[in-house]
């Protein structure tokens, strides 16, 4: 036993001053710890010195700093015989002892101490031949132990423990100031990096660096590839980091999260981009959320937040380009020469002297004014992948385009059928129903073809919607649409009908209706019955006054396809009177 003299108490306390300036000096937990250890050494003379930590589970000590210790002896300990806490063959040892009681636990002789059984050999073999535990508190609650050891047999006595108790309380409470500056340090760049993102992400929007400028800053931010697309999938940015991309995958609406979250589907995390209360686009990043730390969500929120901005822009744009396109092919179908229309075409990148293809799209059902919007958009959004530029407009929920030939993009029935796909996809349960039109090598033709396409359109509503239809889809219908002179069709279905029309009306008989019905019923007079509900000897009675009024005779294959033609030319008429309305 030894007790200290004033001299050594004031190079103790010199010892404490030196850690107290490796604190203020931010110096990191790993070097502060083994500054403790061969302070503990120089101090009291010790050969060797370890500091214990708990690890953030509170189940086992390891040697987190040292001073004399082999690295072998360290490693052994922490890989091979871990000291335990709580339970277990090596929780019986005195460091576990000073944690759980807070207090010292002397060892006198290593070899001789059966709580130190399991380490005993070990530090045999590397000299160690007394030791003893200090627990290290912090806020009073236990962090870890200081280790002192000797290379003889040692009795430590009380003037030692004491000062052994000093040191470990001023190694705790240099742990908790480290651990404070340390937070303070973390807190201070963590905000330096905020700023730095908040000055990237800015630097993009004063740029109009566009989606695609957010999507490079974020990947350089987040270390990692990052992807935007539209509510559809499709991609608007792709940004790779060290080479790597995110390729896109379909997206299952029902299984996205309102804010960030992940998406377990696809192991990604996702963001929303929102304008108002609606969400036009996504980012997608290749990670877990439990992954992401506050910085990078900070992150990806800022990004969202401009990626909004960068579609917003975008979008103003794309509105004034496709009004000035609207404007365009209103004014062209109000009569316009194209000769005047030249120019201004050319300057928003359209070739009137190109052959072009009719389209006309119309949302089934009654949906207003906002499911014409929306398909006018949706119609935009396809034409806009398509150089050069397709001419759209709208007019009376019709959706109008001129889709010019041109080997790089799609055919126009192509279009037509992604038009409607992707009303399904986005509305939901709404449906859009597409005619694909006549390809017109002269653009002064395609005022007549619009029409045609248009009365198409109308009679092909009656017979189904969601679907792409062309002219010859319509059979007969489609060769009467394109008759030059539609006074033909009305003087031959005039001619045909109007006897009927009129005894129709004086008389209520319902004939126009029952002929219709039994070409409809494959002429046959048990299923027009029960379609009209009325008796199989009504029918037969309504055809015999059919010939009497018409002046047809019904045993001719040739009177009944009169009628069958002159009722396919009404309901031309009609669709194309609907049309002109």
């Amino acid at each position: 036993m030894r007790t200290y003299t004033s001299g050594e108490m004031r190079q103790w306390l010199g010892g404490v001053g030196d850690l107290a300036a490796a604190v203020n000096a931010a110096t990191p937990l790993p070097k502060l710890l083994d500054l403790i250890a061969e302070t503990a050494c120089s101090l009291t003379g010790y050969e060797a010195s370890g500091v214990l930590l708990v690890d953030d589970e509170r189940h086992r000590l390891y040697i987190s700093g040292s001073f004399g210790l082999s690295v072998e002896y360290v490693a052994e300990v922490n890989e091979r015989r871990t000291i335990t806490v709580d339970s277990g063959p090596l929780s019986g040892g005195p460091s576990t002892w000073a944690f759980r009681s807070g207090e010292p636990a002397i060892v006198r002789d290593i070899l001789a101490d059966p709580t130190f059984a399991p380490w005993a050999w070990l530090a045999d073999n590397y000299g160690y031949r007394a030791m003893a535990a200090v627990p290290l508190l912090v806020d009073r609650a236990p962090v870890g132990t200081l280790n002192c050891y000797r290379t003889a047999v040692h009795d430590f006595g009380p003037d030692e423990v004491a000062l052994l108790w000093t040191l470990a309380n001023q190694a705790g409470t240099a742990l908790q100031s480290s651990r404070l500056i340390s937070s303070l340090t973390e807190q201070r760049r963590l905000l330096e990096q905020s700023e730095d993102i908040h000055r990237e992400l800015t630097e993009v929007a004063l740029r109009a660096g566009g989606v695609q400028g957010v999507a490079d800053a974020l990947a350089r931010l987040q270390r990692r590839p990052v992807l935007v697309t539209d509510n559809s999938g499709a991609v608007i940015a792709n940004a790779a980091y060290e080479g790597v991309q995110l390729a896109p995958e379909p997206i299952i609406p029902d299984q996205l999260p309102d804010g960030i979250g992940e998406v377990a589907y696809r192991n990604r995390v996702t963001a929303p981009v929102s304008l108002g209360r609606d969400v036009v686009a996504r980012l997608w990043l290749p990670t877990r959320l439990a992954d992401l730390s506050e910085l990078d969500r900070r992150a990806l929120e800022h990004a969202a937040v401009v990626c909004a901005l960068e579609v917003l822009r975008q979008r103003t744009a794309t509105d004034v380009e496709w009004s000035l396109r609207s404007d365009l092919l209103a004014d062209f179908l109000a009569g316009a020469a194209v000769e005047a229309l030249a120019t201004r075409a050319g300057a928003l990148g359209h070739d009137l002297t190109r052959a072009h293809t009719v389209i006309v799209a119309a949302s089934d059902g009654d949906g207003g004014p906002g499911r014409s919007r929306s398909l006018l958009s949706t119609v935009r959004a396809v034409a806009a992948q398509c150089e050069p530029r397709p001419l759209v407009s709208s007019t009376g929920g019709d959706v109008l385009v001129l889709w010019p030939d041109a080997s790089r993009s799609e055919s126009p029935g192509q279009a037509a059928e992604r038009i409607r796909t992707a009303v399904s996809r986005l509305a939901g349960a709404h449906t859009a129903t597409v005619v694909v039109g006549h390809r017109c090598e002269r653009l002064t033709d395609a005022r007549a073809a619009m029409g045609t396409a248009r009365a198409a359109l109308e009679l092909a509503r009656l017979h189904g919607t969601n679907r792409v239809v062309t002219l010859p889809d319509l059979g007969v219908y489609g060769l009467l649409l394109q008759l030059n002179d539609p006074h033909e069709l009305v003087r031959f279905a005039d001619h045909t009908l109007d006897a009927l029309r009129r005894y129709d009306e004086r008389k209520n008989a319902q004939l126009v209706s029952t002929v219709r019905t039994y070409l409809e019923q494959g002429m046959n007079v048990g299923r027009t019955a029960a379609a009209l509900f009325v008796h199989q000897n009504t029918i037969g009675l309504r055809l015999k006054k059919v010939e009497e009024v018409a002046g047809l005779s019904l045993q001719q294959p040739e009177s009944w396809l009169q009628l069958k033609l002159a009722l396919m030319a009404a309901d031309v008429l009609g669709g194309a009177e609907t049309t002109q309305a």
